[in-house]
């Protein structure tokens, strides 16, 4: 009695039809009742069953373990019916629900540290893919570069073309982040409207100490009129740590129909673009007035013939990188030179543009030595000339070379400070 009053308090039991019926009729045919007492329902009238465990509780270590009394419900025909609807039955499953979070917090933690990775090395802080910053009142580009591991050569130094492609990028670079780059590459939203891309015609390089692999190289650039149709841009490539100057360059660049590709006066609407970002400074590199010589087979020493462009070596303009010239003119230096010496320094002048469909070939002389004697010999220069096979120049050069690992690099440059 007490068992099915505390069950039924917690699981409520509800009573069929037939079985009221039942009662009102036993109550209506002559049973007493006792000042409203209702009479205990037979087993028989009952549609439900309950079954009560009567066993005592049992004990584990004098504690009183309280076991449900309720083994189930089941119909007169034996089926069972479905547990009662409860406020703990209706939660939901809360192990699959922690079981998601864990799992996506885990996720999230395991991306983050492989996002969130901070060297130990203060040096390591720089990062060498940045697009640069501009600096020294607008107008000064700067970038950063690491030497890379395939950037250096056989003396462990960066190579020749991995150093001119740095000044190629920060000049891209700079036309971008001072908003004057269009749709062209490296040509501002009115030379593009004209057809008109930029062309180099001269470049001095000075060369006072290669970086070697790991080191941080910034690179700092600005532009400067040249004459009445022209632009010269100026580098000056310094270490990061220490701001030892490694290198200086000094260009001028004419502009190019691209349609025709003859050479064009600079339009006002372009200029108008870009003369607010020149410096009025001076060379980072004196200008070398000596003549480049014409070189010819007679007086070349040493030739390198064959040399064709690939599909690689064309811009977006569809000629030849400037920067692939350099190489194919180091093509035909002595072997004995590039063992002993370095490059100190080069003077370049480009005759015309080179296309995919050219043959070349490069043209070298030593000047005031002997290349069997170069073990004892300091500083070198070279001649050069690369042309067509028929006989067109491309660019004419010289070059000088001090013996490797010199400890006298010569005066370097600084930044110009803008002159009234």
């Amino acid at each position: 009695m007490v068992a099915t009053a505390a069950t039924s308090s917690f699981f409520p039991v509800t009573s069929s039809p037939d079985s009221s019926d039942s009662k009102n009729k036993k109550l209506g045919s002559g049973s007493t009742n006792l000042g409203g007492i209702k009479p205990k329902p037979s087993a028989s009238s009952g549609s439900l069953q309950v079954k009560a465990n009567a066993q005592a509780p049992p004990k584990i270590n004098g504690t009183t373990v309280v076991t449900s009394s309720v083994e189930g419900f089941k119909n007169e025909d034996g089926t069972g019916s479905p547990h009662p609807r409860t406020f703990i039955n209706q939660l939901p499953d809360w192990s699959m629900l922690l079981a998601a979070i864990t799992t996506i917090f885990l996720a999230a933690e395991k991306q983050w540290m492989m996002l969130d990775w901070k060297p130990r090395r203060p040096d390591m802080l720089i990062d060498p893919f940045g697009i640069g910053r501009i600096v020294q009142d607008g107008l000064v580009f700067r970038q950063n570069f690491s030497i890379r591991s395939y950037e250096i050569g056989a003396d462990r130094t960066a190579s020749i073309e991995t150093l001119m492609n740095h000044l190629q990028e920060t000049a891209i670079n700079h036309c971008k982040s001072a908003g004057l780059l269009g749709e062209g590459f490296g040509a501002t939203p009115e030379m593009c409207k004209k057809n008109l891309i930029w062309v180099v015609t001269r470049m001095q390089v000075v060369f006072d100490r290669y970086p070697t692999w790991g080191d941080v190289v910034q690179v700092d650039t600005w532009v400067s009129a040249s004459g009445k149709n022209g632009m010269r841009r100026d580098w000056l490539v310094s270490d990061s740590k220490t701001g030892e100057v490694l290198t200086r360059a000094s260009s001028v660049w004419v502009m190019m129909n691209k349609l025709t590709r003859r050479l064009s006066k600079i339009p006002e609407e372009v200029r108008g673009e870009i003369e607010p970002f020149f410096m009025n400074s001076d060379p980072v590199v004196a200008e070398d007035s000596r003549k480049l010589v014409k070189l010819d087979k007679s007086m070349a020493e040493h030739v390198r013939k064959g040399l064709t462009p690939r599909w690689s070596d064309l811009d977006v303009n569809q000629h030849v990188n400037n920067v692939k010239y350099i190489g194919w003119i180091l093509e035909s230096a002595p072997l004995p030179v590039l063992e002993t010496h370095e490059l100190s320094s080069m003077t370049l002048e480009y005759r015309r543009e080179c296309g995919r469909e050219c043959k070349l070939q490069s043209l070298t002389t030593v000047s005031d030595s002997s290349v069997g004697d170069l073990v004892n010999v300091g500083e070198i220069e070279c001649q050069h000339l690369l042309q067509l096979e028929e006989g067109s120049e491309i660019v004419r050069g010289r070059t000088q070379w001090r013996p490797k690992y010199a400890k006298s690099f010569g005066n370097v440059g600084q930044i110009p400070a803008e002159s009234a």
